[in-house]
């Protein structure tokens, strides 16, 4: 098994190099020079992924933890990733695998047909690409998804969303579902703290709202004295609402210190509550805490009664509220995403995997 294939998105300069059109960041490369995800390069006048087919780790998870709460709740989910990533966020709460430049470790070698195999040996209902971005392994990705399909395993990318038009149209004909990191809410905290523009993530919720069928949640990591404050929380709260959908899940999680922002505070629990006040004062009708103990901030209640539809206390399932409809059993108010007819009863085991 080869770690190194071909790619299609990039083309040639004039000056020799290669451009690779698979992100908005283009970058340019000479021969053997990598990208600034490192794992796409110029290899022989060609852009190639260098990881297929290895990753940094498999675990399987609750599928809440990525986070989803609207789809398959209490179900298990195989997550896995590789090194590199497309951003360069300074508050980054991967940064071992996400910045990772040593290959070696990638311990795990896998092909799409073992990691099918795994998911459905260890009762999955689906597989994450995660932990980095899976924009910068496309084609792996991609790989593993059509053997998942071929065994009834469903795919989720959690993503910060920062991709061009072609490769997005692509990569999401495979995927089931996406959570997208909207990381902030103004150009200048992109720019400064994730060397990226908000504009191109803007596209990529637009186009899967509004153009595919993939289930999708939103999560913002909320950061002390960066992008916490009410106005920039109303503004991305009533733009999701307006421009996206009302009934898009969006979680407000907790930020700690890591990386390159260590002398930042960690986010009060205090902050992600207004945050979910404010969400739902303009108009949206799931909100959630995260990265804290919150039982009320993580259960799923009906938008229309109030009704409690599924109680969380961290990732354990405490109420089930919904009928085999989907729909909230004391108003008959329907609950958007998907729902099996009875929860999945996987919890809050984390249980690494060997593949």
């Amino acid at each position: 098994m080869t770690d190194t294939v071909a790619t299609k998105y990039w083309h040639m300069l004039e000056d020799g190099r290669v451009q690779c059109d698979l992100c908005p960041r283009h970058c340019r490369l000479a021969e053997g020079q990598r990208g600034l995800c490192f794992v796409r390069m110029n290899r022989d006048g060609a852009v190639v992924l260098t990881t297929w087919g290895r990753s940094s780790g498999f675990c399987v998870d609750p599928i809440e933890k990525k986070p989803l709460n609207h789809f398959h709740p209490g179900s298990a989910v195989l997550s896995f990733g590789t090194a590199g990533c497309n951003l360069t966020c300074r508050f980054c709460q991967n940064w071992d695998v996400s910045r990772s430049r040593q290959m070696d470790r990638l311990a795990d070698l896998a092909t799409p047909e073992a990691i099918a195999a795994a998911a459905a040996r260890h009762g999955c209902r689906s597989v994450a690409y995660t932990y980095n971005d899976p924009v910068i392994f496309h084609e792996y990705a991609i790989d593993v998804a059509q053997a998942c399909a071929a065994q009834g395993i469903r795919s989720v990318a959690v993503t910060a969303g920062y991709v061009c038009d072609a490769p997005r149209r692509e990569f999401y004909r495979f995927m089931d579902a996406a959570n997208v990191d909207l990381k902030g809410f103004s150009e200048s905290f992109y720019r400064k703290l994730c060397s990226a523009d908000l504009g191109a993530v803007k596209d990529t919720l637009r186009y899967l709202v509004h153009e595919t069928d993939v289930w999708v949640e939103i999560t913002t990591l909320l950061i002390p004295g960066h992008n916490d404050s009410d106005q920039e929380v109303e503004a991305l709260t009533q733009w999701i609402a307006t421009e996206l959908r009302p009934d898009l899940p969006v979680h407000f999680t907790a930020f700690h210190p890591d990386w390159k922002m260590r002398d930042v505070p960690a986010t009060p629990p205090a902050t992600l509550q207004r945050a979910r006040e404010i969400g739902l004062r303009t108009g949206l009708q799931y909100v959630y805490t995260g990265n804290v103990h919150d039982p009320e901030g993580g259960s799923t209640y009906c938008h229309r009664c109030g009704a409690l539809l599924i109680g969380r206390d961290g990732y354990e399932l405490t109420h089930w509220g919904l009928d085999e409809n989907s729909c909230c059993r004391s108003c008959g108010a329907v609950c958007a995403g998907h729902f099996d007819a009875h929860p999945g009863e996987w919890g809050a085991r984390r249980q690494p995997v060997r593949i």
